[in-house]
């Protein structure tokens, strides 16, 4: 609840500063939460590893459409801006992750002792991975290290 606590007192002070871009953002982020908390199938209570997850989810959201508005050019220049604002500020509450050095030698080594080889089991060391280190890696990125890995 700590970190809920911290998007309350990070709201009240953008509001105090009329900083309308980090309201904006910690709002969305509120209601990120609110509707995670209302969500059917959801019981129990809201901790910090739940509103830890809602922000990751909704920066992995951001990068994505980061990417769409990179492709547009000039005419999203106003948009693209906002979008980095926001995951930077996302990245604020995230722990550090890992680095793609740190990645790729985690990927090598659990190949090695899952014996992974060929691409059908992807799937099979993507889920070992982010089990053991849920959080500080991306399944993406480990997806497409282990691809790069057993192609050469």
């Amino acid at each position: 609840m700590a970190l809920e606590r911290e998007l309350d007192d990070t709201l009240r002070q953008a509001i105090r500063a009329k900083d309308l871009r980090t309201a904006d953002v910690v709002r969305m982020l509120k209601t990120e939460v609110t509707r995670k908390r209302t969500e059917k199938g959801f019981s129990g209570e809201v901790t910090d590893a739940v509103v830890t997850d809602v922000i990751r989810a909704y920066r992995r959201q951001l990068q994505k459409s980061l990417v769409e508005f990179e492709k547009a050019g000039d005419r999203a220049a106003a948009q693209r801006e906002q979008l980095r604002f926001e995951i930077a500020f996302c990245g604020r509450f995230l722990p550090a992750g890992l680095d793609e050095a740190a990645v790729r030698a985690l990927v090598e080594e659990r190949v090695r002792a899952l014996g992974v080889t060929d691409k059908k089991q992807i799937g099979k060391l993507v889920g070992d991975v982010m089990a053991t280190h849920k959080g500080q890696v991306e399944a993406a990125d480990v997806k497409r290290i282990a691809e790069q890995l057993l192609e050469g």
